[in-house]
């Protein structure tokens, strides 16, 4: 497996990062033991990169993977608060549940956040700094889908690695065009950001165009990583043996996914839509519909959903 410095943080991760989201209580809901068994298993196929965060609620099966790791893996992870107290309480929070002591890389998870995220997060920002400072965390970074906020982070010194979503399809995109985020990914790039790239299968709605859509993000210039969630060992064989050039058999249970509202189970509050970071969630008389068509398949809302009525289906 391929290995890239990651911008100018020193840190080396394979090009091939394991997004731990669809493997945990938000989406596919795997029993801890066999998600970490799943985690270990990239380990030994070279993926060096797992990727997590405090709402993924994947922490369990990522502390149980590295116990029988033999290399320590690199470890993002993100948070979305917004004070200095709010993050402290993440990075402590990631830092016990993982039995690590120090995160390899913390974000700022600011998918929906435009460019006043930088004054209205300060504190939770300087908060990570102060923990770089402390030797907690190594690089800090921030996660958006939004054009703007990329093209921002590139003249950002505090800013270390950049984690913007981009897909062949342009979708989720937030504050420009497809062009547009491919402009400011080659900018993070020039200034010496480490970049990740987040969603290159669309949510898996490019699952069905697997090879064009991860050409097209191997092409981009600026990457030095692509994030992609993994449920299976199939799936997993399947990435490994594309990203490393061997011959890959048909596609295998790499497939569409999509996420619905069971009316009966919606008590009508609409924190999910509030929660969708491509704003694909809207009322329907008292309950919430989903747009597919707009839908992410990020399962964010599932999380914020006080009645469990929004399943992956």
């Amino acid at each position: 497996m391929k290995r890239n410095l990651l911008g100018r943080t020193g840190i080396e991760v394979s090009e091939l990062c394991f997004g731990t989201l669809p493997f945990g209580p938000l989406q596919k809901n795997l029993p801890v033991e066999e998600a970490a068994a799943l985690l270990q298993a990239a380990f030994a196929r070279g993926i060096n990169f797992v990727d997590t965060a405090q709402t993924y609620k994947t922490y369990e099966p990522i502390r149980l993977a590295l116990r029988g790791a033999k290399e320590r893996p690199v470890i993002a992870t993100k948070s979305p608060a917004k004070t200095y107290e709010a993050m402290q309480k993440a990075v402590d929070e990631a830092l016990a549940a993982l039995e690590l002591d120090y995160i390899d890389i913390f974000y700022l998870h600011a998918a929906r956040a435009g460019v006043e995220v930088f004054t209205e997060r300060e504190p939770a920002l300087r908060c990570l700094l102060d923990n770089k400072k402390a030797g907690k965390i190594k690089a800090v970074g921030i996660s958006t889908h939004s054009v703007k906020v990329t093209a921002a982070a590139a003249g950002r010194d505090e800013i270390d690695v950049v984690f913007p979503i981009i897909n062949i399809d342009g979708m989720g995109i937030l504050e420009g065009t497809k062009e547009e985020m491919e402009a400011a990914i080659a900018g993070c790039e020039k200034q010496g950001k480490g970049v990740v790239l987040m969603k290159v299968l669309a949510g898996g709605t490019a699952a069905d165009r697997y090879a064009e859509a991860v050409n097209y993000a191997r092409a981009l210039k600026g990457y030095h990583s692509i994030a992609i969630g993994m449920i299976s060992l199939d799936e997993l064989v399947y990435n490994v043996d594309f990203f490393t050039g061997k011959a890959v058999r048909d596609l295998p249970v790499i497939t569409g996914k999509k996420f619905a509202v069971f009316g009966y189970l919606c008590k009508g509050c609409f924190t999910c839509i509030n929660a969708c970071p491509n704003h694909a969630i809207a009322r329907q008389g008292e309950v919430a519909v989903i747009d597919e068509k707009a839908c992410l398949t990020c399962g964010y809302c599932v999380g914020a959903c006080p009645q469990f009525a929004i399943r992956m289906i």
